[in-house]
Formats: structure tokens, C-alpha cells, sequence
């Protein structure tokens, strides 16, 4: 069953507006591969490539392809121990509105 209306478009309407300042641990990331189950390889401003999970609210509600920009948290999973190294916590989507942002 498909979720509510409501809610996808409620998801949706997060990702066009950029958070006002980055906490300690979240990232700017550039997506370069999906490597499967919600699982996807990013490339960090530093240059270093890392697994991150995408959450429950954005599957099947968001699409990602190669290239795209996404916000990585990378404080959330520090207490698992497993290959991930973070979740994301936004998509970017209106890559426009995003640059004018300080942190950009």
C-alpha cells in the first residue's frame, strides 16, 4: 500500500528548503553509485567515498540518480558497527536555492 498523499508531498516539500546552518557532522555529499537496499556510495568535500543509508521516510517517496546532491550525517550511525558511515538526513532538489546557502 502506497503511503498517504499527505505525507509524500509533506516529504517532498522538506527537501526544497536548505537548513539555516549545518550541524557538527553533516556534510554536502555528491551520490556516484547505488549500491543497493536503500544503500548508497557517496563522495564527501574531502574527497573520501562512503556508504550511507537512505532513512524510511524517503524510499519510494524521492528518486536519486548519479550526480545528484545530497545532506549526510554522518554522527547518527557512530554506534553501529557496521561498513555504513552515515545516514542521509536531506535531498538536495532545488540545487538552486541550496548554492545561496553560506555553507554551500
Amino acid at each position: 500500500m502506497a503511503p498517504p498523499r499527505r505525507k509524500v508531498l509533506a516529504t517532498a516539500e522538506e527537501t526544497l528548503t536548505p537548513p539555516d546552518q549545518l550541524t557538527e557532522g553533516q556534510h554536502i555529499a555528491r551520490v556516484t553509485k547505488a549500491t543497493g537496499n536503500n544503500i548508497y556510495l557517496v563522495e564527501l568535500p574531502s574527497k573520501d567515498t562512503v556508504l550511507v543509508e537512505l532513512p524510511v521516510r524517503f524510499r519510494s517517496t524521492i528518486w536519486m540518480k548519479r550526480g545528484s546532491y545530497v545532506l549526510v550525517d554522518t554522527k547518527t550511525l557512530e554506534d553501529r558497527d557496521n561498513k555504513l558511515s552515515g545516514e542521509i538526513a536531506n535531498i538536495v532538489r532545488d540545487e538552486k536555492e541550496w548554492r545561496k546557502a553560506p555553507y554551500w
